[in-house]
């Protein structure tokens, strides 16, 4: 009778039951919380750590290298001479044609003579009768016969006759056009029958025992080459050669701001033409270096790019590259000491800061 009251009164009061219910719940939370407070700290450490990334290392010993530039030009004659004429006349013969290879003094060609033949031969009567005419007033002179002026008169026309034959002999000389050195006639501007005067121009010539690169240098790099400073010259048929630094400008260009110069190349056949694209690769100072392949660069959180390095053997420590040159096989990296330990594998799964656990390429390779 008294368990169908208590049934009876609960049925009543629902809310008991849900009372109930409510503080036995709060009760198992509680001791729940206070065993787990009762673990030991070490333990809880080992539930809650996460095992450290596994990499592989190489130590890498820096080395000196040097920068390389590598510079695009033309090649350009040693020397070039547009020859005119040095007197006037009618062309009566060509000697060469376009293209010949001449020796210095060698006629390229003829210019009427016209009458300087016989006006030599009477500068040359002339000169022989002033010649006589000065020594009778010097002997006359010497006897106290002639006074001073008529003595300078005589030494005067003297002087003059001179000139005369001197003139007509450089006249005669000027109707042969000759090379001034040896080279190639690149362009003839005249035929046979044409009129030229004074300084009109006759031929081209160049000079192609030795080429010259014409290059340009940015404001950056000038300091940092010299003259004689070899150089590889590569040409646009893959043919490879050495040349020097022979000319550096001291004012750049106003328009570009880089600095003009020369690089001269041995020609002795001939064979390398004028106009030819090349690219020059020029060493600049040394440096000291490290080489790694391209795999091993890596990207950081912001895109720049580096390597991944360790520091005290545990350390993820990310540097940007400081590139000195590029090779087929790798990279030459300076900025990294003398000495330096790179992740070699595993360095996508690591962030610069984090702890590592970091093992020799060699040992993980066994």
């Amino acid at each position: 009778m008294a368990k169908l009251s208590i049934f009876r009164f609960l049925s009543v009061r629902p809310y008991f039951i849900s009372i109930f219910l409510v503080v036995l719940l709060g009760t198992w939370l509680a001791m729940g919380s206070s065993n787990s407070e009762e673990l030991p700290t070490d333990q809880k450490q080992q539930e809650t750590q996460v095992p450290l990334a596994k990499v592989a290392f190489d130590t890498f010993v820096a080395q000196s290298t040097h920068k390389t530039i590598d510079l695009y030009g033309r090649t350009a004659p040693d020397r070039e001479a547009k020859l005119g004429a040095e007197i006037a006349g009618k062309i009566t013969s060509l000697q060469v044609k376009k293209g010949d290879v001449v020796k210095r003094n060698q006629v390229i060609a003829m210019i009427d003579k016209g009458d300087l033949e016989i006006q030599l031969q009477r500068a040359t009567a002339m000169l022989a009768v002033r010649e006589k005419e000065f020594k009778a007033a010097q002997s006359l002179k010497s006897k106290g016969l002639q006074g001073e002026v008529a003595f300078a008169n005589a030494q005067a026309m003297l002087v003059e006759a001179k000139a005369m034959v001197s003139n007509a002999k450089l006249a005669l000389r000027n109707t042969s056009v000759k090379a001034p050195f040896a080279g190639v006639v690149d362009y003839l501007f005249i035929e046979k029958g044409d009129f030229v005067g004074v300084g009109d121009p006759v031929a081209t010539l160049i000079d192609l025992e030795k080429i010259v690169i014409e290059a340009d240098v940015s404001e950056r790099h000038i300091q940092d080459i010299k003259l004689n400073q070899p150089a590889t010259v590569r040409f646009i048929n893959g043919q490879q050669t050495q040349g020097k630094v022979r000319y550096i400008a001291r004012v750049s260009s106003a328009s570009t701001n880089t600095f003009p110069i020369e690089i001269e190349v041995a020609n002795p056949e001939q064979l390398i033409p004028a106009g030819v694209s090349t690219e020059v690769e020029l060493n600049l100072k040394d440096q000291q270096a490290v080489k790694i392949t391209p795999a091993m660069l890596a990207l950081d959180e912001s895109g720049n790019l580096g390597v991944k390095t360790l520091l005290n053997q545990d350390t993820v420590k990310f540097v940007p590259i400081q590139l000195v040159k590029a090779e087929q096989d790798g990279v030459w990296l300076t900025g990294l000491g003398q000495e330096v330990d790179i992740i070699t594998t595993g360095q996508g799964f690591v962030r610069d800061g984090d702890k590592v656990m970091a093992v020799p390429s060699s040992s993980q390779a066994q």
